[in-house]
């Protein structure tokens, strides 16, 4: 179980460095997560064992949200200085969002389902 455990701390740990020394545009965890899908899919299977390990993290994953939560609270007042031009920034990025996956799923769909488009009459 201890070696699964290292075995995710150090993709994250190589993630980290390989962003930090190329200077990528993405966080380090995620090509660490990139780099253990890799991995598992060279091998084939996901170990029993690890599987009991990432399934205990993902229980506790909400624990990660707590210092997030305490820097909201922390700077609540600065928050609300700024509440139009955040409210303004989440609803706009929201709606873009929504439009530009609308916008993928009609390309993809018409890309990879051409009868689907022709509509169901005879």
């Amino acid at each position: 179980m201890l070696e699964y455990v290292t075995l995710i701390l150090a993709c994250q740990l190589v993630g980290e460095v390989a962003v930090n020394a190329i200077g990528l545009p993405v966080p380090g965890p995620v090509l660490g997560m990139v780099l253990l899908f890799i991995f598992l899919s060279i091998r084939g299977s996901v170990p029993d064992e690890l599987s009991k390990v990432s399934s205990a993290l993902l229980g506790n994953l909400s624990l990660m949200f707590v210092p997030a939560g305490v820097g909201v609270m922390v700077h609540f007042e600065l928050l609300g200085t700024d509440a139009i031009p955040l409210s303004a920034a989440v609803i706009g990025s929201t709606v873009l969002t929504i439009a530009v996956t609308a916008l993928t799923m009609t390309i993809l769909k018409k890309r990879f389902n051409p009868t689907d488009n022709e509509g169901s009459q005879p």
